[in-house]
């Protein structure tokens, strides 16, 4: 029997890659509907993208009616409302796919998850059978209305107010919400507001159609230009009391738990984003000559296509361990009798460290693919005729969506030590642990067992954050919370660890399942990833110990830091070369 890691437990023990999902195990259902999904961007999307981004009226609604027609916009929801019902991985899968497809992806995005996932999760049966069949169908399309003027990454406190009337039948919103995806055309808006004097909000369900909204005209930005973003103004619209998402100010709690689906949803768009400009760059190098050769025979572009290409692999191998999770997560509740809309929120809030994990590393991973695509380019690759120009500047918004990159870093660090406190996690056991062994002898014994090396570095690696985060919490206790830059440190190397451990399983499964041979260029991207995750730690390391602390402390600290990241010589050129020649030949991303 499988044994699953709670959320976060990743940096205190081992897995095993037999409990490890990996996405060569996908069905061929699931490979199907990816098939689907990107069959759909090859016919609608592609050969329109130009249209797309200058908003050609009715456009982005057909096209969005037409993936309804297919089923794509109701991938996870129950048969009984119209749609696939299938889990939680292929609706990632889904998302993975139609990652690809620029403004369209956002679109999708927004009307699939947070315009859809807070009727789905929190409605009641009535407000399900209303609204569910025709936002799956795309007869409806919704909108998130969440963002104020001066309520961004604090979103509780927002300003828009509702009211009840005196007969207690409707609630009056008045406010102001900016930067709503799919607004300029949405029929459902899912509305956040404070109740008369509430600390926290509440969420309701508002109809185009109540009246009482204003929709200002389209924002002009920098990317994803095909996507609607407008203001919206509430004056006086009257919504039914019954209208109300689950009960009165639990829209905080909505909007953090459809913000915890988002984060991973949004690493699954950036990856089919990544896997879609590898293909482009890999092309591109394989048929531009100069100096009498293709520029992909050159050394300094082969390291940028193998770059590429190892950092989408690792963040595949993390994002669809971490669904997996989430998956097992969710079926374990649901079959303890939680009801599997509330199974399926609790599934990913225990999964919602590497859920903020997955949205910084696959964000981030898209702007170095899409970065160094249009430097492979060259010259076309600032050009608006060729893709690289617009990959770059849709990829940008990745890192402020779903929360910034660093709203979400500073989470990831803040969840774990709560979870810590709460006795949920162990973290100060093996951090004290490893503080002891400081002063000792380094363990020298080898091992015989697959990837022991690989094993053996990521043990140290996490022993690394263990003895910065533990002598951090120690040394600041609650001053700790104002040292935003020591927490993300810390959440950098966390990221390494789960990144690089999520890497190391998915070879170490696939050498169980093909010959050597078939396995060497994914064992060439491990031992390229650990080198380099080896630099990154220990500088993000250093950083945060010499910002806390001194003398013989920092000494031994920096001793240690320089032993647990300590890895053997590599030829990571020649293991470069070895993947861009893969990808050359095969003229596509490849793994």
């Amino acid at each position: 029997m499988a044994t699953t890691l709670k959320g976060g437990e990743f940096l205190i023990k081992e897995s095993s890659c037999k409990d490890i999902f990996i996405p060569e195990e996908f069905n061929e259902e699931q490979r199907e509907i990816a098939n689907m999904c990107h069959d759909f961007l090859v016919k609608e999307v592609f050969p329109n993208m130009e249209r797309i981004d200058n908003k050609e009226e009715g456009l982005m609604v057909k096209i969005l009616e037409k993936a309804g027609e297919l089923g794509i916009l109701g991938i996870n929801v129950p048969e009984q409302f119209g749609g696939f019902e299938k889990d939680f991985l292929t609706g990632m899968l889904s998302t993975e796919s139609v990652g690809a497809g620029n403004s369209f992806a956002v679109t999708v995005a927004a009307h699939t998850g947070i315009g859809t996932l807070p009727i789905l999760y929190y409605g009641n049966e009535e407000q399900k059978a209303k609204y569910l069949p025709k936002l799956a169908s795309g007869e409806w399309k919704a909108c998130y209305c969440l963002t104020e003027p001066n309520a961004g990454s604090d979103a509780n406190s927002g300003k828009t107010k509702a009211t009840l009337t005196p007969d207690g039948k409707n609630y009056v919103i008045n406010g102001q919400k900016m930067w709503i995806t799919n607004s300029g055309f949405a029929d459902i808006f899912i509305v956040f507001a404070k109740i008369d004097n509430d600390k926290n909000l509440s969420a309701f369900i508002v109809e185009k159609n109540f009246g009482g909204i204003k929709v200002n005209a389209e924002e002009h930005k920098m990317g994803i230009k095909g996507s609607s973003t407008c203001q919206v103004f509430f004056n006086n619209c009257m919504v039914p009391a019954g209208n109300m998402l689950s009960a009165r100010e639990d829209g905080f709690k909505i909007a953090v738990n459809i913000l915890n689906v988002g984060r991973i949803k949004l690493a699954a768009a950036a990856l089919g984003g990544a896997k879609a400009t590898v293909t482009h760059s890999v092309q591109y190098a394989g048929q531009r000559v100069q100096f009498g050769h293709p520029i992909g025979s050159y050394g300094a572009i082969q390291h940028k296509l193998a770059q590429q290409s190892l950092l989408i692999f690792a963040c595949e191998s993390a994002l669809y361990r971490a669904s997996h999770n989430i998956e097992e997560a969710i079926d374990s509740l649901a079959a303890q009798g939680m009801d599997k809309g509330k199974a399926i929120l609790k599934g990913i809030e225990q999964f919602a460290v590497e859920a903020a994990i997955m949205k910084v590393f696959g964000s981030e991973v898209l702007d170095y693919v899409v970065d160094e695509g249009v430097q492979i380019y060259g010259g076309m690759g600032y050009s608006a005729d060729a893709p690289m120009e617009r990959a770059y500047r849709d990829s940008r918004i990745n890192r402020i969506f779903e929360g910034t990159n660093e709203i979400n870093r500073l989470l990831t660090v803040d969840m774990m030590l709560k979870r810590a406190l709460k006795g949920e996690l162990d973290l100060m056991g093996p951090a004290q642990k490893v503080a002891g062994e400081l002063m000792s002898i380094p363990d020298m014994t080898g091992s015989d067992e697959p990837f022991a090396q690989e094993k053996k570095y990521l043990r140290n690696f996490k022993k690394a954050v263990l003895m910065v985060a533990g002598s951090a919490v120690q040394k600041l206790m609650n001053k700790l919370q104002t040292e935003q830059e020591i927490i993300m440190n810390i959440a950098d190397m966390l990221i390494e660890v789960y990144v690089g451990e999520s890497l190391q399983l998915r070879v170490e499964k696939l050498a169980g399942m093909k010959d050597e041979k078939e396995c060497a260029l994914v064992t060439d991207m491990l031992r390229v990833w650990l080198d380099e995750s080896a630099e990154r730690i220990h500088k993000a390391g250093k950083e945060a110990i010499s910002a806390f602390a001194e003398g013989d402390e920092l000494r031994i600290m920096l001793s240690g830091l320089k032993r647990f990241t300590k890895t053997e010589p590599f030829n990571a050129k020649d293991a470069r070369r070895r993947i861009a020649g893969k990808l050359l030949q095969e003229n596509k991303y490849c793994f």
